[in-house]
């Protein structure tokens, strides 16, 4: 006969965990009607905004599954010997990923307003934003389990590689513009988003996923120095960029093999094809999840 194996530990900790993340997004939830300047059922129900609709649906699921990443990870007994410290340490990482968004938004995505243009119910931006706060969630969920933060010195290598991995999303996204600009006549990527292009949004958000879980398979795969600044540094630009270096050649060597006969740029850019981008996104997705399982071998 097969018993059930779950113990009352076990469902204490399921309750606590789904506690913590209605908590969290009824705090989402008051600030996204804050900044919509209505009730969410009027936005999303009466009006009808899809676009809001992704956003606000991407937010609950990077809550939900940095809270269950967190409490798999720390084991919920260590978190109830711990208490105070495990909650500092929970909410740093939500504190991380919101500034990691808010990175994106006002710097590395510095002439598109994602934000009003959700509103405008622009598909496109909201894909662009949660593609972003996605990766985001995934990076900081790579840095926690790299370094397992316990003390002032090992937060500060954790600022220090978040900022330096921000940068590297950054340039990776002026790449990505620089090349858009050059087979589209000068045309700027950002100023596209505002023109409602769901392919190039989904195409956007897929290669940034991708990035992140090059990266985070860098972090596994990159040794911690304890609180030796410059080899943390050093280790993360090492085993990162050669992630990052992965991921693009595998996945156009796989898209090749895919698509052999396919313009992907101007069936994205023009045509607007959201089957086209749909299997980018796949693509950069799958070979940047085979990049973690391969390195946690």
């Amino acid at each position: 006969m097969t018993y059930l194996s779950l113990q009352n530990i076990n469902f204490f900790a399921i309750f606590s965990s789904f506690i913590v993340i209605c908590l969290v997004v009824i705090v989402l939830r008051l600030l996204v009607q804050y900044r919509a300047k209505q009730e969410l059922q009027e936005e999303l129900a009466k009006r009808d905004n899809f676009a809001l609709g992704i956003s606000y649906a991407c937010q609950i699921s990077v809550i939900a599954f940095s809270v269950a990443y967190f409490f798999d990870d720390i084991k919920f007994a260590t978190a109830l010997a711990q208490p105070i410290q495990s909650s500092v340490v929970l909410l740093l990482i939500l504190a991380f990923v919101a500034f990691g968004q808010y990175i994106h938004r006002k710097w590395i995505l510095y002439q598109f307003n994602e934000e009003q243009a959700i509103l405008k119910q622009n598909i496109c931006a909201a894909l662009v934003d949660s593609g972003m706060l996605i990766a985001n969630g995934i990076l900081v969920l790579g840095l926690y389990h790299w370094v397992h933060p316990k003390g002032i010195s090992d937060l500060l290598v954790v600022s220090l590689s978040f900022l330096l991995l921000q940068g590297l999303f950054a340039l990776d996204s002026k790449l990505r513009e620089s090349r858009f600009a050059k087979v589209n006549q000068g045309a700027s990527l950002q100023q596209n988003f505002n023109l409602a292009n769901t392919s190039i949004g989904i195409r956007y958000a897929g290669k940034t996923i991708g990035l992140s879980l090059a990266i985070y398979a860098g972090l596994h795969s990159a040794p911690y120095h304890g609180a030796m600044i410059v080899e943390n540094l050093f280790s993360v630009v090492l085993h990162c960029g050669l992630m990052w270096a992965l991921l693009y050649i595998c996945s156009y060597i796989l898209l090749y093999v895919s698509l052999p006969k396919v313009d992907i740029g101007l069936e994205v850019d023009h045509q607007d094809n959201i089957g086209i981008a749909c299997i980018e996104f796949a693509v950069f997705a799958s070979i940047g999840y085979l990049l973690i399982s391969t390195f946690s071998v």
